[in-house]
């Protein structure tokens, strides 16, 4: 049976057969915390698919400014739109963990996909989730607080890699304010604000690239019910 509504990414939701007949078409590869694994503007030949660990996908504006644009993992494709596309990357891809994934050309998953039923279903319900997320997060961002959409991503965060500790959920949050404040779509000094309103409301701790949520209830509140 193909993957159940938990599975999360595309490699969550292959059978073991089809996740050994993609993993002999393609390279695998490590990438350690930190190493850009393609930058934007690159010759697109290939994609990603995440089988363990975190990545951020980055781009630069006109001004110079780096911006993080979505975090990936959990069986996540990555650089699928690039191929189809101008042929070219177009975003920068940065390993946030250590990033177990598999390399393969865009010609070989196209042919796997054609050959693979099921694996081709897996793939557009992957994708029409990512599109859909995507399309929440313009709907909501004219109508909510930077505040609000910072409990959301906090939220999205511990959904994907919390864990439980202690009556508490510890977030590893390898992220600088400043991306958060750009994943968010608002400021650094919203951010700083916020966690700091939240800490002295005993709603979450901090740490050294960790975040614990001890007020779950209170974070869906902030977040609104666009979240």
């Amino acid at each position: 049976m193909h993957g159940n509504s938990s599975a999360r990414g595309f490699w969550g939701l292959l059978t073991d057969d089809e996740r050994a007949v993609l993993a002999d078409l393609s390279l695998t590869r490590d990438f350690p915390p930190g190493v850009t694994m393609c930058h934007e503007g690159d010759p697109a030949t290939h994609l990603y698919v995440l089988v363990a660990g975190w990545v951020k996908i980055l781009s630069v504006t006109a001004d110079g400014q780096e911006r993080v644009l979505a975090l990936r993992g959990n069986g996540d494709v990555v650089g699928e739109l690039a191929g189809e596309m101008a042929g070219h990357r177009t975003a920068t891809v940065q390993a946030i963990d250590l990033v177990h994934a598999l390399i393969v050309g865009y010609e070989r998953f196209s042919s796997f996909l054609d050959a693979n039923p099921g694996a081709a279903h897996a793939y557009r319900r992957a994708m029409t989730q990512r599109w859909g997320d995507a399309a929440d997060l313009l709907r909501r961002h004219p109508l909510t607080s930077g505040a609000q959409r910072l409990a959301a991503l906090l939220l999205e965060l511990t959904g994907r890699h919390g864990t439980a500790t202690g009556g508490a959920i510890d977030v590893a949050m390898p992220l600088s304010q400043e991306e958060l404040a750009s994943l968010a779509g608002t400021s650094r000094a919203t951010v700083a604000r916020a966690l700091k309103n939240w800490r002295d409301r005993g709603f979450v701790r901090t740490s050294q690239k960790h975040i614990i949520i001890t007020d779950l209830g209170a974070l869906r509140k902030i977040a609104g019910p666009q979240a």
